[in-house]
């Protein structure tokens, strides 16, 4: 089926050029006069592509753009009134490019190329994320997050405590506001507190609230977190950091379901569900006489173990296409992609601050990047270094030579390849082995030219 373009345009003379070098390229093509018209012929007939004019009579190009429905496709705007301000106020109103006019048509039909492609590819990873991740905010498609999705819908209508365990930056609290989201409590309040982030002299009184007098700056009466959360959920993260004297008090809760404010001598019924989630072995900390071991059983009714990153690394271009998308608005930029080799790179790298620290490195990567695309050279030197196969084997501990000989042949080659632009006479002779040696390798190694 043809790609389907919308051409939006108040001058006759327009529509006809832009419909001409349009069909030229193989595209389905549909032309109105403005915004109206344009609404109109997108309620009977589908487009993949809209390419409007900013200043039209009736509905002009921003009104067009704030006019289209959720689920639109993308949207080049053109205007002859080129400059910086008028291309920033379209971007910032949701158009994925802008054309000046008069138009060069070698520009025109690269635009509309990759506008088309980004649309292509916003369209696969909504999909995906929509047949393959029941939880939106959660972006994944890998096996081992459809286990976690699985105890997800499993649990989540139950009001016993669950406990997150995994590696810092995998994902903890999206998990527990996901439970949170799919259970009956989803219209409750959701309170999340970070115990290790709290100094110990106010953990309690965050937790449990405080009377007016309790202590020196108690001025009045002030509810606790379990309070805030009542009939909803209360999210613990960093529960391996409180201290022995609150583990004690919220063992009490968990099996009482009351609290006591500090300095008060009342007790008040709650009622809240307890997420927690730690970094730390727990069974250690109780094994050390740092973390009670009643508390520890009684929050480990229903644990689920988040996977580091590395272990889901199918998941990584998924994330990046959607930090991306994320960063293009916020830092008003216009990167299409990530190229094949930068991939490639990230899914090499370990990445021991998990989907935190590919965010990162997405950023970095689309600020530094020169061209339309993040590549390599723009990652941080740390992942780039992962992608040195023969460091990463002799890092590991590896002994075979014949495993790291076939390793250090293949990153040669490569290295030569790419330096000669892969001109492989060239790069026979940078490795000083005949034309025809260097063709089995690149057949033997799979190396593709």
């Amino acid at each position: 089926m043809r790609q389907r373009i919308l051409v939006v345009d108040d001058e006759e003379e327009i529509r006809f050029g832009l419909t001409l070098n349009l069909k030229r390229e193989g595209y389905a093509v549909e032309a109105v006069e403005d915004g109206r018209a344009a609404l109109d012929a997108l309620a009977l007939q589908r487009c993949d592509l809209i390419l409007t004019d900013l200043v039209m009579p009736r509905l002009d190009g921003l009104g067009l753009l704030k006019a289209l429905p959720a689920g639109a496709p993308p949207v080049i705007m053109m205007s002859a009134h080129a400059d910086a301000a008028t291309a920033w106020a379209a971007i910032e109103a949701g158009a994925v490019d802008y054309l000046p006019k008069p138009y060069r048509v070698d520009e025109l039909r690269f635009r509309v190329r990759r506008a088309l492609e980004r649309g292509a590819l916003k369209a696969k990873v909504d999909q995906l994320q929509e047949a393959l991740a029941p939880f939106p905010e959660i972006i994944a498609r890998s096996k081992a997050m459809a286990a976690v999705f699985k105890l997800i819908t499993k649990v989540a209508q139950y009001k016993t405590t669950v406990l997150l365990v995994g590696e810092s930056g995998t994902g903890k609290e999206l998990v527990a506001r996901a439970l949170h989201q799919s259970s009956e409590r989803r219209g409750k309040p959701f309170v999340a507190v970070n115990c290790g982030a709290i100094p110990e002299a106010l953990l309690e009184s965050e937790l449990f609230g405080h009377v007016k007098g309790a202590f020196t700056d108690a001025s009045r009466d002030r509810r606790g977190l379990f309070e805030e959360a009542h009939e909803g959920s209360l999210f613990l993260d960093e529960v391996g950091e409180l201290p022995l004297s609150l583990q004690v008090k919220l063992l009490r809760v968990l099996q009482e379901q009351q609290i006591r404010r500090v300095g008060d001598s009342a007790e008040r019924a709650v009622d809240v569900r307890i997420i927690a989630a730690t970094v730390r072995d727990l069974r250690a900390e109780v094994a050390a006489g740092r973390f009670r071991e009643d508390l520890y059983y009684r929050l480990n009714v229903l644990p689920i173990a988040l996977p580091p990153l590395r272990q889901r690394a199918e998941d990584i271009p998924l994330l990046v296409e959607h930090f991306i998308q994320g960063f293009n608005r916020k830092l008003k930029l216009e990167i299409s992609g990530a190229s094949a080799g930068c991939i490639k790179v990230m899914m090499r790298y370990a990445w021991p601050g998990n989907v935190r620290e590919l965010q990162n490195a997405v950023e970095r990567a689309m600020i530094l990047a020169e061209g339309e695309e993040m590549r390599e050279e723009d990652l941080p030197s740390r992942v780039l270094a992962s992608s040195d196969r023969v460091q990463t084997a002799l890092a590991s501990g590896e002994l075979s030579i014949k495993k790291t000989q076939r390793l250090i042949e293949e990153e040669l080659i490569r290295r030569a390849l790419k330096k000669t632009g892969g001109h492989r006479k060239q790069s026979a002779e940078l490795l000083e082995i005949s034309h025809r040696a260097l063709l089995y390798k690149i057949k033997d190694y799979g190396i593709e030219p």
